[in-house]
């Protein structure tokens, strides 16, 4: 009877310990909006790691959620989901519809045909970073003064998996 107690209670403790550690280095978030089309649609659920040794190696092209100052409807503060384009030290200019990264014009793998609206022409500042939605004619993102440059403190983490719909379960590029 005491080893059936002592075994119950151990994997009690092993299931407590693992639930704690995911809750520390997994979230799951949902997809609102159309921002991130192609990549993302609205409705997709993923998980995003949320550990600080990614947040101190973010870098171009990670799909990254962080809080902002804009509010949902309850009054809590909006999450949004974007595409690093710049990480601190880079130089972004935008013009002629075109995204330039230390000069050199930014390679669109996820929509050849993207055009980006907007006349930006920065250094990155330490811990802060400049995003973009995939969706550039449909995104709130590091171009309006709404979102601006992302404060590494706000980042909560970087998309790792979809996990819904079924037909696109995995990593996400």
């Amino acid at each position: 009877m005491k080893k059936e107690i002592f075994d119950f209670l151990k994997t009690i403790i092993i299931a407590g310990v693992i639930a704690i550690l995911i809750t520390f280095i997994l979230k799951p978030t949902l997809v609102k909006g159309n921002s991130m089309n192609p990549t993302l649609d609205s409705n997709n659920y993923l998980v995003i790691e949320k550990t600080f040794s990614f947040i101190n190696n973010i870098k171009n092209d990670d799909i990254i959620v962080f809080k902002t100052d804009l509010l949902n409807i309850d009054g809590s503060r909006k999450d949004l989901i974007k595409r690093v384009i710049g990480i601190p030290n880079d130089r972004i200019e935008i013009k002629n519809g075109n995204v330039y990264i230390n000069k050199k014009k930014e390679d669109v793998f996820f929509n050849k045909d993207v055009n980006t609206s907007g006349d930006i022409k920065l250094t990155v500042p330490k811990d802060k970073f400049f995003v973009l939605g995939d969706n550039r004619a449909n995104s709130l993102d590091s171009r309006s003064e709404e979102v601006g440059l992302i404060d590494k403190k706000s980042i909560e983490g970087k998309v790792i998996v979809r996990l819904f719909p079924f037909n696109r379960i995995g990593r996400v590029k």
